[in-house]
């Protein structure tokens, strides 16, 4: 059987760009096993569980989904996974990774080794893709580099911050994710006038939010050879 490392937020994950790949991957049957930084529940950003935001049946599903999972109530710690006994390692977006999952050794090291191995894939989803910005290859260069990449553009970032650069919930945005993928040299995209954006560059998929949730848990499947 196929499994997937989930590395997810404590700081705030989007329900959806968690919820979607794990529910798609797992109806295919793939074996799941969540992982956060500290090894405590993962935390959901309230506002993709707001009716008002997502919409009634996307907040509902999420919450039920978050508050329910046993995978998600009892997540492994990052430092005691194994990262290459997985055959993908999946990285939902959100706020919140800027602060833990993007800033974390252990996080890097289990990307590194999907991109790099051969054998298992990547998928990051939104503001997780600004790990991509802090992440060495073997060889001391970034792992980004003259990759192709989409990801949480700048133009939607700026609807959400204030001149200040402060967030809804008070905390100032340390970076932007594009900004830092450009520094990094990686072959940015998000696609602005697409519905959806999910890019395949070798064994690494990113996707751009969460619109493009559903279609990356497709892609990942697709790549790892596996029906949905």
């Amino acid at each position: 059987m196929a499994n997937a490392l989930f590395i997810v937020s404590e700081e705030g994950y989007w329900g959806e760009e968690c919820i979607e790949p794990l529910t798609t991957l797992s109806d295919a049957g793939v074996e799941i096993t969540v992982a956060t930084p500290s090894g405590g529940p993962p935390v959901i950003d309230e506002q993709s569980v707001d009716p008002d935001e997502v919409g009634e049946e996307t907040a509902t599903h999420v919450a039920e989904v978050h508050e329910t999972d046993e995978r998600l109530r009892n997540p492994e710690a990052l430092a005691d996974v194994t990262p290459d006994a997985y055959d993908a390692v999946v990285f939902p977006g959100g706020h919140g990774t800027v602060w833990d999952i993007n800033q974390d050794r252990h996080a890097r090291a289990a990307l590194r080794t999907a991109v790099e191995d051969g054998d298992a894939k990547a998928l990051v989803v939104c503001h997780a893709v600004g790990i991509l910005a802090f992440t060495r290859d073997s060889d001391g260069g970034f792992l980004v580099s003259g990759r192709n990449v989409t990801g949480f553009p700048n133009a939607w970032e700026d609807g959400i911050v204030t001149e200040q650069e402060l967030l809804p919930d008070g905390r100032k945005l340390p970076y932007w994710v594009e900004d830092e993928l450009n520094a990094a040299g990686g072959n940015w995209d998000a696609e602005l006038d697409a519905e959806t954006s999910v890019t395949v560059d070798g064994d690494l998929i990113t996707a751009r939010g969460p619109s493009s949730s559903h279609e990356a848990a497709l892609v990942l499947l697709d790549e790892m050879g596996i029906s949905p």
